[in-house]
């Protein structure tokens, strides 16, 4: 919603924006861009000669301004409405899907065409350091797209990303996750061959030749689809990724018969910039400017992103929040910062990791860490009792396996515990897909002063 918001702001709309809190690095670039935010939702929020209301998928009945909208008889949709029916039309629309990697392959892709000069369009999900925004929209045929998923709006239960229309797709890969929209593994599946089956003849599907997942719903599409390639370290994989290595400064691998070389370290990145080489090259980009893209990406917000180091600790600040997720970014810090300890400070936030679904899975992810926080569960009210992950439950699981383990109620707490454990070379990463009440700066203020 804010990298759109700034895009439409950029080609001469008037914007404004309500949300329920309002938190950099997103709050501030859209203030740097001239877009008014009210934090905390009222009626007298929307304009009264505003042309379009674009209500997002948190919004429910009972908001205020919904509740306006509706009462006004206003013109409403969802983002991605807009997107289809101002952008998307009559373009080459790459859309980037899958349960994780969907910001950083995207990120990557939209680079590569970049470099290549093909001037494209994107809408990213996060802000990478070599776009300096997360959405642009330019009179170029090529639109590269963070498809997520999640249901569309509270009026439209559809993933978001059936609005696209792809002409070629990638799926990273597919696992269980928002457990407030979906009640399975299936109902996942079924939103992505609802994907499948609308990319036409001519297109191509990028698909995780190593996720049994992804290959189980590639194996039930129809006849007359579009091209299928699949990715991966696997020998049946018709692109597959051989000779990946590992270092503090990023990761090589070997793509067919092209090698490449990235600034981004661990398994999982690898794998998401061999999706993003694959479709650079359907689209006929040079190996050379791939390579160039490649070599000069700086990564993007909050995506392992360093955000200071005091007294020798570093502080790292990562969206994962869910526990594949959690995993792959700790064995890549490991890759990065090789023989420091690494601590894990987790935030329980989203509506699959509030819940019990993860209860095994979430230890095991973060006790690879040499020691681990978590705070307490966010509006843990909101969920049934017998639904909830049990905090003590994952603690004494860590803890069994010789980890640190402590549950603590909110941020300054965590900082009060931390702190003193910290010796110089350690890493702390913050793992939240919110703002966890500014922890990384306090973390590093108190090392300041300690």
């Amino acid at each position: 919603m804010g990298s759109v918001a700034a895009a439409l702001r950029e080609r001469g709309f008037a914007v404004t924006g309500s949300d329920e809190s309002v938190y950099p690095p997103m709050s501030t670039f859209l203030e740097s861009k001239g877009i008014t935010l009210s934090s905390g939702f009222r009626p007298e929020n929307i304009p009264s000669d505003a042309d379009a209301i674009v209500i997002g998928n948190a919004m429910k009945r009972g908001n205020p301004e919904v509740e306006e909208i509706l009462n006004r008889k206003l013109y409403y949709l969802s983002l991605p409405e807009l997107l289809k029916e101002l952008f998307l039309r009559e373009r080459h629309n790459l859309v980037v899907t899958g349960t994780h990697g969907k910001t950083t392959t995207t990120s990557l892709l939209a680079w590569i065409l970049t470099v290549a000069k093909l001037d494209p369009s994107y809408v990213i999900g996060g802000i990478p350091a070599n776009l300096g925004q997360g959405a642009r929209f330019t009179n170029s045929k090529h639109v590269v797209l963070e498809g997520d998923e999640y249901d569309t709006a509270f009026f439209d239960k559809r993933s978001k990303f059936v609005h696209y229309l792809p002409e070629l797709v990638i799926v990273n890969n597919i696992e269980f996750d928002h457990a407030d929209i979906f009640n399975n593994l299936d109902e996942i599946k079924l939103s992505f061959r609802r994907l499948f089956n609308i990319v036409p003849q001519n297109g191509m599907i990028l698909l995780n030749g190593d996720d049994a997942n992804c290959v189980d719903v590639a194996r039930q599409l129809q006849p007359l689809m579009a091209q299928i390639e699949e990715v991966g370290l696997s020998a049946n994989c018709a692109r597959r990724i051989r000779d990946a290595s590992y270092s503090a400064k990023g990761s090589s691998f070997v793509l067919g018969d092209d090698e490449f070389e990235i600034p981004l370290v661990g398994e999982f990145n690898v794998r998401n910039a061999a999706m993003a080489v694959s479709a650079a090259r359907f689209y006929g980009v040079s190996l050379a400017n791939i390579r160039k893209a490649l070599k000069s990406f700086k990564g993007i917000a909050r995506r392992q992103e360093l955000r200071g180091e005091v007294r020798g600790v570093k502080v790292i600040d990562d969206f994962a929040h869910h526990p594949t997720a959690i995993r792959e970014t700790i064995r890549a810090l490991q890759h990065r910062y090789s023989g420091s300890r690494i601590w894990a400070v987790f935030e329980p936030r989203s509506n699959t990791t509030r819940r019990a679904i993860f209860q095994q899975e979430l230890p095991d992810a973060l006790k690879l860490a040499d020691g681990v926080f978590i705070s307490q569960i966010a509006r843990l009210e909101q969920i049934p009792e017998k639904e909830r992950l049990d905090p003590q439950a994952v603690m004494k699981s860590i803890a069994a396996a010789g980890r640190p383990a402590f549950y603590e109620p909110d941020a300054a707490h965590i900082i009060e515990k931390l702190v003193p454990l910290l010796k110089e070379k350690d890493v702390v990463a913050v793992f939240s897909n919110g703002g966890f009440d500014g922890i990384h700066q306090k973390l590093l203020d108190a090392l300041k002063s300690r």
